[in-house]
């Protein structure tokens, strides 16, 4: 966990019970006024729901891209296989996170950029050059020797984060920027704002953000 004056952002594992527990126990000691979630409403609902997520229709595909559509799904298959190989669903440090919030009669506030802006920038964002180069790293995936091994079940230390964030920077570039600079600036900024009224903030985000959106934070408080 990072603290910066009135706000305390915890990184989390989406598929870790480590990150389940940690979250819970921080929002109970701390007794913030406002617990912030790395998500959107309409993503906070489907978890909340906890059924699949409806096929979109051809129109809905088109408006987000076909690019984007893809790297989503495969993104969510992927995350689905590792949270059934450790037992644990994805997104469920964010529902314990917005359970104990309420229990505690704390609000909860949204601070990531809706899905399908994302996506569509995705979409126009990533080159041939990313396209081509993702799919030989899935080809090269399960015969080359693993470059990084850590638990799954616990959240990653920082500095293999950093390194596997500055080896996705460096292979993808645009995919980077779109995933991570621009939703750090957006959730920096929603958090910048609601640190203005609020006395205590405590914020559940992926591990890998904190350094940055506080960064971020900085930069509007110069301006």
């Amino acid at each position: 966990m990072q603290a910066y004056k009135n706000l305390f952002l915890i990184g989390t594992s989406h598929i870790s019970v480590e990150s389940v527990h940690f979250v819970e126990k921080t929002i109970l000691e701390e007794k913030p006024s406002l617990v912030a979630l790395e998500l959107d409403s309409q993503r906070f609902v489907a978890l909340r729901q906890k059924k699949p997520q409806r096929k979109l229709t051809i129109s809905e595909i088109r408006q987000i891209g076909i690019k984007g559509y893809l790297f989503a799904r495969f993104g969510e298959f992927i995350e689905h296989k590792l949270g059934d190989a450790v037992g644990v669903s994805p997104g469920s440090e964010m529902l314990k996170a917005a359970e104990t919030a309420g229990k505690e009669q704390i609000p909860i506030t949204f601070i990531d950029q809706p899905i399908q802006i994302t996506l569509k920038r995705l979409s126009n964002g990533i080159t041939w050059k990313e396209k081509f180069r993702f799919v030989i790293d899935l080809i090269k995936g399960p015969f080359q020797r693993k470059k990084y091994q850590f638990d799954l079940r616990k959240v990653p230390e920082q500095e293999l984060i950093r390194v596997l964030l500055a080896d996705v920077k460096k292979r993808y570039p645009n995919v980077y920027r779109v995933l991570v600079d621009e939703r750090n600036r957006f959730m920096a900024r929603h958090l910048f704002l609601a640190m203005q009224h609020e006395t205590k903030i405590v914020a559940v985000v992926g591990a890998g953000h904190e350094e940055e959106i506080i960064a971020e934070i900085k930069k509007f408080e110069k301006r």
